[in-house]
């Protein structure tokens, strides 16, 4: 199909939809109910930049009739052919949804493609990125529905997080021959184990490459994404020429998903998205259920906050068609996106708190090539918590800090057991040179000793262990390492052996002047244990370390706990984002909808400006709002907080 107009970028699109529903073997009459007319009416009520359809998914059949590889059984209709005619007429850019690495098909054609495991045990699901599955399908049949289709790009699911160690004959081939080993690590106590997941990695960054490339040789425009690359999942620089970053939520607790996942894709520097299911439940009850509109509009604001666009996830039918009710409600959920658009897209971030996601420690004794749910899931904990203390954080790694570590007033490393060497000494000179740095868990500790000033006090002792602060007490069910403070540092909290504060105790946190800085340690795994179950005690002992750090952040909310705060800055104005997070969207796993959201406050939202402000804005809503200035600060009242609102500040000279 020749290329007839221009459709909006993925770099210029806010608001999309994703369609897939991985073709198999069932399906039979593919088409059968798809009718140009639905598709016409999805794209004026809603007025998407893109729409994303199925192409082919984890089983591996097409839902095209492609002439490369495993088309679907049968079709009554080409979907594809439909889905680009309307897109096309009405302006809208089209993706295909296209499993990668995970193509269980085309290893039951091919079974030498497979990925084996250390035990030589063929891989039923996941094709080697060593073999020559994405020279033979991959790459063709994507040139093949770009030549025939006149697509716009393409969404790779099932390929870096899907991956895994690889002990193929072609894989091994390259390891040894590179290395000048004799043999294959099969578990983490061979000391060439990190050096074997190292080339793995490295392998799959060149089979990313290799597509990406060819895929650009074959249509320069074409634009490439592969989900969850680059993401906290793949927590490292960008070097590939991916055009754009996406990943899509958890089924269930899909809002601290865009919580955390949205903070590292937003300091990556290349166009991203977060993708919201449209629907919850459990993956094994076959059945799912489609959230309602306050859900959905409660889970896009977070991603909208943080100047990310986003698109919601639906599944066709299995015959490729769509859910014709489900429109409308896409309609308001575009709308309400929509409004915030002008305000939020696009905005920078403003350096506040720094959460250390370290790539060095994160592939360090990875079981994993890359990310899963679990590796991080400190980090998310000691996230959540400091969101929850209404604290402005970024989720940053070591190259995000190369030339940025100084604009960042606290950073705060979570648990975690090791560190590049170099980096760690430039953590140290931060101090010194007047940052402040918090140390959390016991492992992180042993690596900053010395400049703590603290020394251990016993053994790591696990649960059995109660916080004291602020007058509360608190278990801890994680490991604590009990330390005993130095001259000169001071003692926050306690920790106590009884849930109660008589008898001896030893530091729940301490703080101590390095250089021109400080540095602070809290000896126990705070984010493991508000990660398993979130506490008030925890969350405001945290905020009182992070209050003895940074006592004056340009931004303070109070009059609720249920506020996560961003601040950004867009053409010339400060941002401030308030999003309600009430609900049961994490509490209760049994509950898969609901339509309610309390709204919070009243809240007072404190802003340290240079100037006294000019204007504050209130947006979507458009309206001037009353403040008050002293002593270098504005102060805004706002009676309540239903979902999102964005505080719009432009400064005088």
């Amino acid at each position: 199909m020749k290329k007839t107009s221009l459709r909006c970028r993925r770099a210029d699109s806010f608001f999309g939809l994703h369609y897939d529903f991985h073709a198999g073997k069932d399906c039979k009459d593919v088409g059968k109910t798809l009718t140009p007319a639905m598709i016409r009416e999805l794209c004026r009520v809603v007025k998407p930049d893109y729409l994303q359809c199925d192409c082919k998914g984890h089983y591996g059949c097409t839902s095209y009739p492609t002439k490369v590889g495993t088309p679907a059984p049968g079709f009554v209709r080409d979907p594809l052919a439909i889905w680009r005619r309307v897109t096309a007429e009405e302006g809208v850019a089209l993706y295909l949804h296209y499993s990668g690495v995970w193509d269980t098909r085309a290893i039951s054609a091919h079974p030498d493609w497979a990925r084996r495991d250390e035990k030589g045990n063929r891989d039923p699901n996941n094709t080697s990125v060593f073999g020559p599955y994405v020279d033979r399908l991959l790459i063709p049949q994507l040139k093949e529905a770009v030549d025939r289709y006149d697509v716009d790009g393409v969404w790779i699911d099932g390929d870096g997080w899907a991956t895994a160690p690889d002990y193929s004959r072609r894989a091994r081939a390259a390891f040894l021959k590179a290395t000048g080993l004799k043999r294959l690590p099969v578990d983490a106590k061979d000391p060439h184990y990190e050096k074997f997941m190292d080339f793995c990695r490295k392998a799959f960054r060149a089979y990313l490459a290799r597509y990406v490339d060819a895929l650009h040789a074959h249509r320069p425009d074409f634009q490439v994404c592969c989900n969850w690359a680059y993401s906290a999942f793949m927590p490292e620089p960008v070097k590939t020429q991916v055009d754009f970053l996406s990943g899509d939520y958890s089924l269930q607790n899909s809002l601290n998903t865009a919580r955390f996942e949205g903070r590292y894709l937003a300091q990556q520097g290349v166009p991203w998205d977060l993708m919201g299911w449209s629907f919850s439940g459990r993956f094994n009850e076959g059945t799912f259920t489609t959230k309602a509109l306050t859900q959905l509009q409660q889970e896009a604001s977070v991603v909208v906050a943080l100047g990310g666009g986003y698109q919601t996830y639906l599944q066709q039918r299995r015959d490729a068609s769509i859910n014709h009710w489900m429109i409308s409600r896409l309609g308001r959920l575009a709308q309400f996106c929509r409004a915030r658009q002008d305000t939020c897209w696009r905005a920078q971030s403003v350096p506040q708190v720094g959460l250390v996601l370290s790539t060095s420690w994160f592939y360090h004794r990875n079981p994993k090539l890359f990310g899963d749910w679990n590796r991080a899931n400190a980090a998310r904990g000691l996230l959540y918590a400091l969101l929850d203390g209404q604290q402005v954080v970024d989720l940053v790694s070591e190259h995000h800090l190369e030339a940025r570590m100084d604009e960042y007033p606290l950073l705060v490393l979570p648990e975690t057991d090791y560190l590049d060497a170099a980096f760690r000494r430039r953590l140290v000179q931060y101090v010194k040179k007047g940052g402040r740095l918090l140390v959390v868990g016991s492992a992180a500790l042993n690596l900053f000793q010395r400049e703590l000033g603290i020394r251990k006090a016993g053994k790591p002792v696990t649960g059995g262990r109660w916080l004291a602060y602020d007058g509360e007490c608190d278990g801890l069910p994680v490991e604590i390492q009990p330390v005993a403070a130095g001259r000169g540092v001071r003692q926050l909290g306690a920790i106590y052996a009884h849930n109660d504060t008589h008898g001896a105790c030893v530091p729940a946190a301490t703080v101590r002047r390095l250089g021109k800085g400080l540095i602070a340690a809290i000896p126990f795994q705070v984010g493991s244990s508000y990660y398993k179950g979130s506490t008030t005690v925890q969350r405001d002992f945290l905020a009182g370390v992070v209050r003895a750090l940074f006592p004056s952040p340009m931004v303070q909310v109070v009059g609720s706990h249920l506020v996560d705060v961003t601040l950004a800055r867009k053409e010339g104005q400060l941002v401030v984002n308030l999003v309600n997070t009430g609900g049961p969207h994490a509490a209760d796993t049994h509950v898969y909808t609901f339509d309610e959201l309390p709204p919070v406050g009243p809240l007072t939202i404190s802003i340290r400006l240079p100037n006294c402000p000019k204007v504050i804005r209130m947006e979507p809503e458009g309206v001037n709002v009353a403040w008050t200035w002293k002593q270098g600060v504005a102060t805004v009242m706002l009676a309540r907080l239903d979902i999102h609102t964005a505080i719009c500040v432009r400064c005088g000279k």
